[in-house]
């Protein structure tokens, strides 16, 4: 057995997220009731063992995993854009999860399903060694006080137990507008053996932003005020 087959014992003792109202406007909950159970699950009602994504999608397909969804704004025209993936998104946020199942029943999208909870326990408890060919975290709670940044979701432990899941080749996405926590993306990355940076050459280790992930209204916000965006691609050797 290699290291990618064994589980990898993590657990946290903080979460990066928290809790917020779950109070939805007639639309949201409009399509909660209409698509919920069908597409979404809470992380804590999965069966224990891994999640069989295949079944699930109705369809073997490679499988994205984006962390952190927000009001899905970005996530619904990347999963419009890979009709050939079976995307998963995965948020704390019902509101969110709910605005993002209208946006997709607008777009006429079939190929994603939702999981409302923790990702560390998704990914550590139901997801399968070396079975994802992309994890996406973009813009992930910065939690901008130090002594908040133990809070952050991009760690060693939990970017050791995402590159675990990544299939050989697997891609791991990130993208931040804030330049501390970037600056600690890169390190944490570089510095886990199962990764590689595909920029390593570039100026700083950056990657160029890619042309097809979407602008967002918070990334303009993030232009206005002055910070600049970095994206790292890390690939799973």
């Amino acid at each position: 057995m290699n290291a990618s087959d064994q589980q990898v014992p993590f657990r946290r003792t903080v979460v990066s997220y928290v809790q917020r109202g779950e109070r939805m406007t007639v639309g949201q909950q409009r399509a909660w009731d209409r698509h919920w159970s069908e597409l979404g699950s809470e992380v804590t009602a999965l069966p224990e063992g891994p999640l069989d994504l295949a079944a699930w999608f109705g369809r073997s397909a490679p499988a994205v995993l984006e962390i952190g969804s927000g009001m899905g704004e970005t996530t619904a025209q990347l999963v419009a854009a890979q009709p050939d993936a079976n995307y998963v998104a995965v948020e704390v946020y019902k509101p969110g999860l709910a605005q993002l199942m209208l946006r997709a029943e607008k777009l006429e999208i079939t190929n994603l399903r939702l999981l409302r909870g923790d990702a560390i326990v998704l990914l550590r408890e139901h997801i399968e060694p070396a079975s994802l060919a992309e994890v996406r975290i973009y813009f992930p709670d910065p939690w901008p006080k130090k002594r908040h940044h133990k809070r952050r979701l991009v760690q060693p432990d939990s970017v050791r137990l995402i590159a675990s899941r990544l299939a050989p080749g697997g891609v791991l996405h990130l993208a931040t507008d804030w330049e501390n926590y970037a600056e600690q993306m890169l390190e944490v990355c570089q510095a886990e053996p199962q990764l590689r940076n595909r920029y390593a050459d570039e100026p700083g280790g950056w990657a160029p932003r890619p042309e097809w992930r979407p602008v967002t209204k918070f990334e303009n916000r993030a232009h206005e005020e002055g910070r600049e965006i970095h994206d790292l691609i890390f690939e799973r050797v």
